[in-house]
């Protein structure tokens, strides 16, 4: 069932978006040559701490994953794609690191995600990376009350396809609320005009992940969790939280 927010509600959220913008600030700047997944999901907890904050992610047991999930940010490098877990692993120079953080404050959830590269990398990543924020930012701009769900999607396909990437398959956007996952599902493809109106007080997690090989295929790693590229070829993730509101989307987990 989707439930509309009250702008009490979506007030709450924009609080918990605070701290989902300062951890991805935090996590991100620390992604240097040398550091380990690990010691970014410690920077992540201690910016949890100091805003009494829950994390979203940790214990989080959905039905495909054969064990809660045991951290607080997802940390997907190179050909994974999203829902990394944070491990030993220490970044290297040309790495491409997505991280995915939600936090929960008075009830109420926000999640976002980012993907940085590690010291230098090539203009082909380059290009990924901007491709993919470009396809976040088209997204939100269709996220108008009056559109329809699809036209998400076809905004986000729009760019990614156009651009010659490819987008997991059954992985998108959600909605969000009292719990980090709500109805409805946010694909990133879509037909324009069709699928649930939006109104007022819907809020959404828009989030492309594009692959830079151009095709959809996925895998699940090992783990239960990791989604890693079928073909090897690198991936990147983009997410905001979105309020859909009279004047429009407001993203609510800016810094």
């Amino acid at each position: 069932m989707v439930e509309l927010k009250s702008a009490r509600e979506i007030e709450i959220m924009r609080r918990a978006g605070r701290v989902v913008a300062e951890a991805l600030s935090a996590t991100s700047a620390a992604a240097k040559p040398g550091v380990s997944l690990l010691e970014l999901d410690e920077i992540a907890r201690e910016v949890l701490a100091k805003h009494g904050a829950n994390s979203s992610f940790l214990g989080y047991h959905p039905h495909f994953a054969s064990t809660p999930y045991p951290a607080v940010i997802c940390a997907s490098v190179n050909e994974v794609v999203v829902h990394g877990i944070p491990d030993g692993y220490r970044l290297r120079e040309g790495d491409l690191l997505s991280i995915d953080f939600g936090a929960e404050l008075d009830g109420y959830h926000a999640d976002a995600a980012i993907t940085v590269g590690v010291g230098e990398i090539t203009a082909e990543d380059r290009r990924l990376l901007e491709t993919t924020e470009r396809a976040l930012q088209a997204g939100i701009s269709a996220a108008r009350p009056g559109n329809k769900l699809g036209d998400i999607g076809a905004a986000v396909s729009e760019v990614a396809r156009r651009a010659g990437y490819g987008m997991p398959r059954d992985y998108g956007g959600h909605g969000i609320g009292r719990r980090m996952h709500e109805d409805p599902s946010v694909p990133n493809e879509g037909k324009a005009g069709r699928g649930l109106r939006l109104h007022p007080g819907l809020v959404i997690a828009i989030e492309p992940m594009l692959i830079a090989g151009g095709k959809d295929d996925c895998r699940l790693a090992s783990d239960g969790w990791a989604v890693v590229t079928a073909d090897g070829s690198r991936a990147a993730h983009f997410e905001h939280t979105v309020a859909i509101t009279e004047r429009g989307p407001r993203i609510l987990t800016l810094p």
